[in-house]
């Protein structure tokens, strides 16, 4: 079994659940904001949150907010180590440094020794703007061998200073590139893995590149907490790192809903169809990882979706309701949603 961390009171690694992370973008000294900001990523289902601390005034602040916080809280450091023991002291759950800009080894130390004395892990942070200038000579510039190397040379830092309750994280914002040094730190250390698409952009472009670098790690077995990290606000991070767990079956759905992509068959309008079953699955109470369908056509539907706990299928001004392929009722278009959500609370929450 891979090694694991206890960040407060989430497990990352040993085989534990993919824990999700966002980070928060307000000023990290406006107690209200922040606040405010972490109430809202606690509600979306954030497991663990990272905020930075840029001065001791964050600090202090840091430390109310652990106060008050119902998920573990990670305090985000760079260059002045004297931040990342003010952190601890304040109660951090975990700490996060890159020690190449903490300073020279006593400093690093002097971090390492205070998250020891606390038995608080350590999350070594590499990405392509942080590698060390004979790596990117060694290797001719950012690579996943320089990333992987990079994180290793930190992490035995750490080991030597007599320390081992560590995460690595190594990030790129190229896809392949980040794929590729996963794989390898991954065959190398025991350590527990945090992933993400790093700078990876807008929600809809950032959501692409995360879905697919995100994905294809956790699809390989590689990845024990996650941030997908996007520009804009970090609940839309928590809420698409959900669907990411989901649709890759380390996470069950509430409902899973499928939709054809129709074709010439298709005689209704599918799309407002999907978004209404959509809307009004959202606001009923029905059985975690229920399977609902909406497809296009009476001819293919109830077939290609035998799978499905319940569907519809419409077309030519009405809809026929299905149970794993078999029809239950035909019904006037008009009163296809609502009668699918009737026969689903008739039959799914006996």
């Amino acid at each position: 079994m891979r090694n694991y961390v206890d960040c407060g009171t989430v497990r990352i690694g040993g085989g534990a659940p993919v824990s999700i992370q966002s980070m928060t973008n307000v000023d990290a000294r406006n107690e209200a904001a922040l606040l405010a900001q972490i109430r809202r990523l606690e509600e979306a289902g954030c497991q663990i949150i990272r905020i930075a601390v840029p001065d001791m005034e964050a600090a202090d602040v840091f430390g109310r907010m652990k106060q008050k916080a119902h998920v573990p809280l990670v305090a985000d450091i760079h260059f002045d180590y004297r931040l990342a023991i003010a952190a601890m002291k304040a109660g951090a759950d975990k700490i996060r440094i890159n020690p190449g800009n903490i300073g020279d080894r006593a400093r690093v130390k002097a971090v390492v020794d205070a998250a020891k004395a606390r038995q608080i892990p350590i999350r070594i942070g590499v990405n392509s703007g942080s590698l060390e200038k004979d790596i990117l000579e060694k290797h001719g510039g950012v690579t996943a061998e320089g990333l992987a190397e990079s994180a290793l040379r930190n992490a035995a830092l750490i080991e030597d200073m007599g320390y081992d309750k560590l995460v690595l994280s190594l990030k790129s914002s190229d896809v392949a590139m980040n794929h590729a040094a996963h794989k390898l730190i991954f065959e190398k250390t025991d350590y527990p893995i945090h992933i993400g698409i790093t700078e990876a952009g807008t929600l809809k472009r950032g959501k692409v590149k995360s879905a697919i670098g995100i994905g294809a790690l956790l699809l390989s077995g590689i990845g024990d907490t996650l941030r997908v990290s996007l520009t804009a606000d970090p609940v839309e991070e928590v809420l698409y790192a959900r669907e990411i767990l989901e649709t890759v079956g380390l996470r069950t759905p509430a409902v899973e809903i499928v939709s054809c992509p129709t074709c010439g068959r298709t005689r209704v309008n599918l799309q407002k169809l999907a978004e209404q079953v959509e809307q009004r699955l959202a606001e009923i109470s029905v059985p975690s990882g229920l399977k609902v369908a909406v497809m296009g056509c009476a001819v293919n539907g109830p077939g290609e979706a035998k799978e499905a706990d319940f569907g519809v299928a419409g077309g030519d001004g009405k809809g026929i309701i299905f149970a794993k392929g078999q029809i239950l009722r035909t019904v006037p278009e008009a009163h296809i949603v609502e009668e699918l959500i009737t026969v689903i609370q008739e039959k799914a929450n006996r």
